[in-house]
């Protein structure tokens, strides 16, 4: 059994549109490949109306020790040339280059930090 949040990340859908429409809390695999295989109207009108222009999800990846997260990119993210877990310290980084700054943006998924370096 997987979690409606799971199957929602598997069906590239936000979390709310998989409540709304009555997925459960809980699901089989086989379920969520079933409603992937013959989506339902609802679901076939959101893929139809996506544009690509902004993701569902991204893969959050620290680029200190490889941890992920699954999180809904929001509208005020930069472009991130790091991203790093709130528990590491920022030297664990590459050094900044020189002629660059480096601003840090707090509170990115659960517990990431990121990095722009411009």
């Amino acid at each position: 059994m997987i979690s409606r949040r799971e199957a929602a990340l598997r069906l590239d859908i936000p979390i709310e549109m998989a409540e709304r429409h009555g997925l459960p809390a809980r699901l089989s695999e086989a379920e969520v490949e079933a409603i992937d295989a013959a989506p339902p109207a609802w679901l076939a009108q959101s893929r139809s109306n996506r544009t690509g222009a902004k993701p569902v999800w991204v893969q959050l990846v620290c680029s200190v020790c490889g941890f992920t997260e699954a999180a809904r990119p929001k509208k005020w993210w930069p472009a991130f040339t790091y991203l790093s877990c709130d528990w590491h310290a920022p030297e664990e980084l590459p050094p900044v280059a020189s002629g660059t700054t480096r601003t840090e943006y707090d509170g990115i998924g659960n517990r990431f930090v990121g990095v722009v370096d411009d």
